[in-house]
């Protein structure tokens, strides 16, 4: 699809969309109420199909992606446009995401089925404008539906006309510092789930990365990697002298500085061509040269394609 829409998020509001004093017990009782508000509102929608391909998505990763705030969302054939429906509870709705407060405003979107980025520049505008819990609880508080609407036209959400850097990293990345010791590399790598991990100095600027396989490559000799007859190091023998020494190797001394690394700002489509063109399975974010996060290929297809 790709059409360019009207950029603003009140353009797709509509009161009889609009839920307010929800008093929900959970996300699945409100993504129920949202589902029924847009069949009853919008001609040709299907309420069941609504909410099990809203549950199915919640089910992968609960869309709370602010404090109070959470964003329910399905990519469905049949429908032709952005559809919005929203709900605000100031009691607070359990969303079952551990580590953040009872949603207190629900935002349902659905959109076309193919059209892979659209909930993506969605949920980008409604996390940048609505990201502190003040303005959340000032649109919860709100009375009636047109106090709702009220807000949003002045609040001018405007809807990116395309995805960035910045929309899909993860902007919490595990990271290390040049100074750690092996083992504390090898330690993160076990308890982490995670291949590649960005290496920072003391002052927090990038210096490199260290991935699985830059361990290997520290422990093997490189004359190693050439021999057919493998015998004399049938019981290990490099791995152990490498661990020997753990304590006190710095992971400055085998971390890698050659990395991909793309400004926040640039196109979302070009990490496509970057994971491709590299044989690459991790992207770093920076924003004026400092970490800003990271973009791996499996997070990058499910957020396009299944979430």
């Amino acid at each position: 699809m790709n059409e360019q829409i009207n950029p603003h998020f009140y353009h797709f509001l509509a009161e009889g969309n609009i839920l307010c004093n929800v008093t929900a017990a959970d996300s699945r009782q409100v993504i129920e109420q949202l589902a029924e508000r847009l069949c009853t509102n919008t001609a040709g929608l299907n309420k069941q199909k609504i909410i099990d391909a809203v549950i199915a998505r919640e089910e992968i990763v609960p869309t709370v992606i602010a404090s109070g705030l959470a964003v329910p969302h399905a990519r469905m054939a049949g429908v032709d446009r952005l559809l919005v429906a929203l709900a605000v509870s100031p009691a607070g709705i359990d969303f079952n995401c551990p580590g953040m407060p009872p949603v207190k405003v629900a935002v349902m979107i659905l959109t076309p089925k193919d059209d892979p980025g659209l909930h993506l520049q969605v949920l980008s505008a409604l996390a940048k404008d609505f990201k502190d819990e003040e303005t959340i609880d000032n649109v919860a508080a709100l009375k009636d539906t047109k106090a709702v609407m009220e807000f949003f036209n002045c609040a001018n959400v405007e809807i990116p006309d395309y995805l960035k850097a910045r929309d899909l990293m993860n902007r919490r990345p595990i990271t290390l510092q040049e100074s750690d010791t092996l083992h504390k590399v090898i330690e993160t790598f076990a308890k982490k789930n995670v291949q590649e991990i960005p290496v920072l100095d003391n002052e927090g600027d990038l210096r490199g990365v260290v991935a699985l396989e830059d361990i290997l490559k520290f422990s093997l000799p490189e004359h190693i990697l050439w021999m057919d007859d493998l015998t004399p190091i049938y019981r290990f023998q490099p791995f152990a002298d490498m661990l020997k020494s753990d304590q006190e190797t710095n992971l400055a001394d085998f971390m890698r500085e050659d990395m991909i690394t793309v400004d926040e700002e640039i196109p979302a489509v070009q990490l496509a061509k970057l994971f491709l063109v590299h044989n690459i399975k991790q992207i770093i974010v920076t924003q004026n040269g400092k970490l800003a996060g990271i973009i791996n290929l499996k997070s990058f297809i499910s957020k396009l394609f299944w979430e």
